[in-house]
C-alpha cells in the first residue's frame, strides 16, 4: 500500500480516525498499492493523544490513568505486532487477495459509494465474529489476550496489540472477497482499527443516545473488565448493534477491574505474547484422552472436562476491590532510564517504517532485530530479572557499534556526540552490574 494518498492531510488523518471520512475521499483507490497507509499516518497522533491523555486525564477522571512501565510495555507490544510488515505484507491482505483473484463470484464497482456503505457493514459485521472467536477458542485467545493484558485502560492500551493474530483473523474476512475489492477491504480494514483507538479511555464517560448504536468507551470499558458481567461481552468493532442482536452485549454497571482473570504480572514482551500458549500446552499434558487434549485448544479458554463450550463462570475468582496493577518496584534513575531508551528505540522504529524501501533486506532483518533486542531488554529491567544487566549491557554494545557505523541515528544530528557518550555509559555500568551479579547467579545455578 501507498504511504501517501488522500489521507495525508492531517484533517482527513484526524476524521479517519473517526470513520468519519466520506466515500468519495476513501473510496478512490482502484489499485491495492494505491491505498495509503492510514494507521501510520495515525502515529504521531497516536503518540500525541497518548501524552494528551496521561497530562490532562487523571485531572478529569479523578483516577491514575497510567503508569509508565504499563504505558512501555503496551506500546512495545504494538511496535513488536507490525515488525513482521517490514519484511512480508500481512496475512489478511495476502489471503483476501488470492481468494479475490481465484474465487470472487461478483466484482462490485471500487469507486462506487454503495460498495463503500456495505464494505463498512460487512467489515464491521466480520470483526464481531472474529473479535467474538477470540474470546471462545483457547488458542484464538492465546493471541488476543495479549491486548486484554493492561491493567490499566487508557489510550495506550489500545496500541497493546498481539503478533499472532493475523495467522487466523484471515479467515473471517475472506468471505468479502467474493465481492469486495481488495482496496475497498484494505481502507475499511485500516479505519476499523483506527476507530478503536479513542475507545480506550476513561476520560469519555457516556455519549448520550449514540450508545444504542456504536461501540462508546463505556461499551469498550466493559469488555475490558474481568468483573463476571463483563467477561466475554461488548465485541463489537464500529456497531454495537451485533452485540444487541447475538446478545452478547452488558452496559457498564459495577467499577471495572482490568486486566485478565489471571494477570501475567510481567512487562516482558516475549512473555506477554506466548505465555498463554505455554499455559494451554501444559493444560492439555494433564488430560489423558485426545478428545480432552484437543478440547484445551478448540473450546472457550476456561473450559474443563464436563464442563460447557465456554467452561464454567464461576470458576472466575472473585473481585475483592482491593486489587492493585502489578507494579514492580523501579527507582525514578532506572524509570527515567528506561524511558530515554525507549524513546530513542521508538525513533529508530519509525525510521525503519519510514526508510524500508531505500534499505537492504538484511539492513531490514538487522535492525528488526535490534529494536526487538532493545524493547525485550527493557522488559528485563523493569521486570527485575536476574539475567537483565547482562543482556542490557550486550544490548548497548550493540547499539554503540550501530551508531559508530551510522545505522543508527539520534532524532536531532546535535545529538549524536551525546547519545554516543550516553551509550558508552550505560555498557560501563551494566558491565558493573553484571560483574557484581555473577556470584548469585552462579550460586543459583548450582
Amino acid at each position: 500500500m501507498a504511504d501517501g494518498g488522500l489521507l495525508s492531510p492531517v484533517p482527513a488523518r484526524l476524521r479517519a480516525m473517526l470513520y468519519l471520512l466520506t466515500p468519495n475521499e476513501s473510496s478512490s483507490f482502484e489499485m491495492l498499492h494505491d491505498v495509503p497507509e492510514c494507521v501510520h499516518q495515525a502515529n504521531p497522533f497516536f503518540l500525541g493523544l497518548v501524552i494528551l491523555e496521561m497530562m490532562l486525564g487523571s485531572l478529569i477522571s479523578g483516577a491514575k490513568l497510567y503508569n509508565v512501565a504499563d504505558g512501555i510495555i503496551s506500546v512495545s507490544l504494538g511496535m513488536m505486532s507490525r515488525l513482521p510488515l517490514l519484511l512480508v505484507r500481512g496475512l489478511e491482505l495476502s489471503a483476501y487477495v488470492y481468494v479475490w483473484e481465484h474465487f470472487r463470484l461478483v466484482e462490485l464497482p471500487w469507486d462506487s459509494a454503495w460498495t463503500w456503505w456495505f464494505s463498512f457493514l460487512a467489515v464491521d459485521f466480520c470483526y464481531y465474529w472474529f473479535h467474538r472467536s477470540t474470546h471462545e477458542v483457547a488458542i484464538l485467545w492465546a493471541a488476543h489476550q495479549v491486548h486484554h493484558s493492561s491493567e490499566y485502560y487508557n489510550f495506550s492500551t489500545a496500541l497493546r496489540q498481539p503478533l499472532t493474530q493475523q495467522l487466523t483473523s484471515w479467515i473471517f474476512y475472506v468471505p468479502m472477497a467474493l465481492a469486495v475489492p481488495p482496496s475497498a477491504f484494505a481502507v475499511h480494514i485500516q479505519l476499523i482499527l483506527l476507530f478503536q483507538f479513542w475507545l480506550h479511555t476513561e476520560v469519555i464517560r457516556d455519549m448520550g443516545p449514540l450508545e444504542w448504536i456504536f461501540n462508546t468507551p463505556k461499551h469498550h470499558r466493559v469488555h475490558h473488565g474481568r468483573n463476571l458481567y463483563c467477561i466475554d461481552k461488548n465485541f463489537g468493532g464500529i456497531l454495537i448493534i451485533w452485540d444487541r442482536l447475538f446478545g452478547t452485549f452488558s452496559p457498564e454497571k459495577d467499577k471495572v477491574v482490568y486486566g485478565l482473570v489471571y494477570p501475567s504480572n510481567s512487562f516482558e514482551i516475549i512473555t506477554n505474547q506466548f505465555h498463554y500458549y505455554l499455559s494451554l500446552w501444559r493444560r492439555s499434558t494433564t488430560y489423558s484422552s485426545l478428545a480432552d487434549k484437543v478440547s484445551t485448544f478448540v473450546k472457550g479458554p476456561s473450559w474443563t472436562p464436563g464442563n460447557p463450550w465456554l467452561g464454567n463462570y464461576n470458576h472466575v475468582p472473585k473481585l475483592t476491590g482491593e486489587e492493585k496493577p502489578h507494579d514492580p518496584s523501579c527507582s525514578l534513575p532506572v524509570q527515567v532510564y528506561v524511558v530515554t531508551h525507549f524513546l530513542l528505540v521508538l525513533h529508530t522504529y519509525h525510521e525503519l517504517f519510514e526508510n524500508q524501501a531505500t534499505l537492504t533486506q538484511l539492513t531490514v532483518l538487522g535492525m528488526t532485530g535490534y529494536v526487538l533486542l532493545t524493547l525485550t531488554s527493557l522488559g528485563f529491567i523493569i521486570d527485575c530479572r536476574p539475567l537483565a544487566s547482562i543482556l542490557e549491557m550486550l544490548r548497548c554494545m550493540c547499539m554503540l557499534m550501530l551508531l559508530h557505523y551510522s545505522h543508527l541515528t539520534p532524532p536531532n544530528s546535535a545529538l549524536t556526540v551525546p547519545t554516543q557518550a550516553l551509550v558508552f555509559l550505560s555498557v560501563l555500568y551494566w558491565a558493573l552490574q553484571s560483574f557484581s551479579q555473577l556470584p548469585s547467579l552462579k550460586m543459583k545455578s548450582d
